[in-house]
């Protein structure tokens, strides 16, 4: 087995990977993991100006945009998430973000935030089109979608098992279960006390909790997860689990089980996914 870690999309992606390959060739392997990591991050980043995200922000109401196949993926995944959510899930809450100092502004002007407002259309052809103003955001989504990339590059270089985690979506593969521990949302700071743990095999899991990222903002709490229903922070202090097929569809329903409550939300089985409320 061998593992590299390495700084991308705001957190560390672990990699650890095995095979009946020379070890320069799994180190090989490993680095075109962490390449299909970096390529999400350049793709779909709220920060780089030069990223697809960045672009369609920038874009008027009419405008269509090429975007790298990846991203155009990604966009119509969130679509379906939203659709199956009734619009809990929603990348276009950046504005709210943004106003909550949790993403920087990417220009002077915030567009207001309308939940259910159609911001953006994916055509046919691979096009983007803006049909709105406002901003979107993909960090509930790109992580694990990323994750996805990651486990795929593993796969094609001949890995026979191998575990991608960046900062708590992570996704195995192998003959052999691996365990996960999930953090108590009441004591988040120490992981091995409280909490759960869960066995992992061929799939996708991913956690969501508002407990590293709540904070105080104009007399009230606001924190990075949001009911896209209403545009308001989540309050609660559960930490939401899925498990899914992808971890793309993992990292993306959390959001929506965080803020239903509901552990038998129908968006899971939608997608063959199910949920740990702790």
């Amino acid at each position: 087995m061998m593992r590299r870690a390495q700084p991308w999309l705001g957190t560390l992606v672990d990699i650890a990977a095995d095979g009946a390959l020379p070890d320069a060739a799994l180190a090989d392997a490993i680095t075109r993991a962490f390449h299909a990591v970096a390529l999400v991050q350049r793709l779909m980043s709220f920060h780089d100006p030069d990223s697809d995200v960045s672009r369609l922000n920038r874009a008027r109401p009419g405008d269509a945009l090429a975007v790298h196949p990846h991203t155009f993926h990604v966009l119509q995944l969130a679509q379906a998430v939203a659709h199956a959510s009734s619009g809990t899930f929603n990348i276009a809450c950046a504005p709210r973000l943004v106003a909550w100092d949790c993403l920087p502004a990417p220009t002077d002007t915030v567009p207001a935030y309308e939940p259910g407002l159609e911001v953006l259309r994916c055509e046919a052809g691979g096009a983007v089109r803006k049909m709105a103003p406002g901003w979107i955001d993909l960090s509930g989504i790109a992580k694990g979608y990323a994750v996805d990339l990651a486990i795929g590059a593993l796969m094609n270089a001949g890995a026979t098992s191998a575990c991608v985690n960046a900062g708590g979506d992570l996704r195995v593969f192998g003959a052999d279960a691996v365990p996960v521990a999930i953090r108590d949302p009441r004591n988040p700071y120490n992981l091995r006390q409280g909490g759960a743990t869960v066995p992992l095999q061929n799939e996708a899991m991913a956690t969501s909790a508002g407990y590293f990222s709540m904070k105080e903002w104009d007399g009230g709490r606001v924190c990075a997860l949001i009911d896209g229903r209403s545009g308001l922070p989540l309050q609660g202090k559960a930490s939401v689990s899925v498990r899914a097929p992808r971890c793309a569809l993992a990292d993306a329903l959390t959001k929506v089980i965080a803020a239903s409550g509901d552990a038998r939300h129908p968006a899971l089985a939608e997608f063959g996914a199910t949920a740990l409320i702790i």
